[in-house]
């Protein structure tokens, strides 16, 4: 059976891009007889806001879906520490103190989603009483794992190579785990068989492809859809203050013939759907 999941963070109200990717996930799931999964991705520290989650909610039923709800990833926290604690065992995770400001001092060459941390705190000794985030050494990780492939739906069969993101952090200095390690022990968790989320994380399922060798996790199939785009062509973003659906749905618009046009690929208001980037193929 197919299981597909929206996994929305309660970090800002969801928008036109958050609906399209929902409804992608729910539409694949219910035209194979499948399930649909909410979960909700809460761990976002003093960002997250647990009202937010009822907004979600509101949403997603403004727009027509029908869904499960799974447990929340605040309550998965031992299994973040356990999967961490195996990944220390195996001499793959390293205490990393760098900030931000130190690593981009360094010049480092840039990757899919930002500057390559460029191994500064390997083998380096620790001191304990300062905050350190856990990063992945990449290469070590890929001799133990061996060559992987995974397959996206839209792209076919991929040959995972996550060295363009460097060492990789694992576990952050400010939550109990990155996007990287909970949504692939979460996926697993979860049953997830189709992996549903837009083509900006294309790149990070390298990623989550090496952690589920190294972690003895099921292998599900990916499905990375075209984004929403801006007037400007930029991604629609929370940060960027996208029109929320919340707003829509409070002003009277009508969520299930909204949901109808974005199936239809007819995006309001001088909004666009993009195509793969290049080297994605």
């Amino acid at each position: 059976m197919i299981v597909t999941r929206f996994a929305p963070s309660p970090n800002g109200s969801l928008h036109l891009g958050h609906a399209y990717s929902a409804i992608v996930s729910h539409d694949l799931a219910r035209d194979a007889g499948g399930r649909f999964l909410l979960r909700i991705e809460d761990i976002d520290g003093a960002r997250s806001r647990p009202e937010l989650a009822d907004e979600f909610r509101a949403d997603l039923e403004w727009l027509g879906l029908e869904w499960e709800e799974v447990p929340a990833q605040s309550t998965r926290l031992a299994s973040y520490e356990r999967a961490a604690a195996r990944l220390v065992e195996m001499g793959l995770l390293y205490p990393c103190t760098c900030t931000r400001a130190e690593i981009e001092a360094l010049e480092p060459r840039m990757g899919p989603q930002g500057f390559i941390y460029p191994g500064t705190c390997k083998g380096r000794n620790w001191d304990p009483d300062k905050p350190a985030a856990m990063r992945l050494d990449v290469m070590a990780a890929m001799e133990k794992a061996g060559s992987l492939v995974w397959e996206d739906a839209i792209t076919g069969e991929q040959s995972a190579d996550p060295r363009e993101f460097g060492d990789v952090v694992l576990v952050r200095k400010d939550a109990p785990a990155s996007y990287h390690l909970a949504a692939t022990l979460d996926d697993a968790a979860d049953g997830v068989t189709l992996v549903t989320r837009g083509m900006d994380l294309f790149h990070a399922t390298h990623i989550h492809r090496l952690l589920q060798a190294l972690l003895d996790l099921p292998v599900p199939r990916w499905h990375h859809h075209d984004l929403l785009l801006d007037t400007d062509g930029q991604k629609l973003a929370k940060r960027r203050s996208s029109p929320s659906l919340a707003d829509r749905r409070i002003s009277g618009e009508d969520g299930k013939e909204l949901a109808e046009m974005l199936r239809m690929g007819q995006m309001p208001g001088g909004i666009s759907l993009s195509r793969y980037p290049h080297g994605v193929t």
